[in-house]
């Protein structure tokens, strides 16, 4: 079993941070539904429809990581493995950088559809948000390995 040493980082509550994910249904379809239309090409016309759910994502995603921040993840972990610590920094910190880059994103394809640039925006938008979404399903990916290894540190399996 891993030493444990009393540290003032980041650590999870693995039990909330696993309900946050699995209630959040709406964000799943919202990111399945533009990943599954944004892999073929987009039609000038569909801009203004996919600007639309974006902005939709954007603001599930304000609500996930707040969520995720304010129950999933807390201050200066009593008793805690000191790598369990910096990954549950290096995560929860991950979501600014996600956010504002996926709101950057938004305001670039705003900019161009306003100035009705719809052609360029089309050939542009899909790959764009194809690879915001990879780098997303990184990070998710990486936290429900981080509460896996929380739950069996919590039973004293693994090491």
């Amino acid at each position: 079993m891993a030493t444990v040493v009393q540290t003032g980082t980041v650590t999870i509550n693995a039990a909330f941070l696993q309900e946050i994910k699995e209630v959040n249904q709406d964000l799943w379809a919202l990111l399945a539904e533009l990943r599954h239309r944004c892999q073929r090409p987009l039609a000038p016309g569909a801009c203004r429809w996919l600007l639309d759910r974006l902005c939709q994502l954007r603001d599930q995603l304000a609500l996930h990581f707040s969520l995720e921040e304010a129950y999933g993840y807390f201050n200066d972990p009593v008793d805690v493995a000191p790598r369990l610590c910096r990954q549950a920094e290096q995560l929860r910190n991950e979501h600014r950088g996600l956010y504002v880059d996926f709101c950057d994103l938004i305001e670039r394809a705003e900019r161009m559809f306003y100035e009705e640039q719809s052609a360029a925006l089309a050939l542009w938008i899909g790959p764009e948000f194809l690879a915001f979404d990879e780098r997303l399903r990184q990070h998710e990916q990486r936290e429900n390995e981080l509460i896996t290894e929380a739950y069996q540190a919590d039973i004293g399996v693994g090491d």
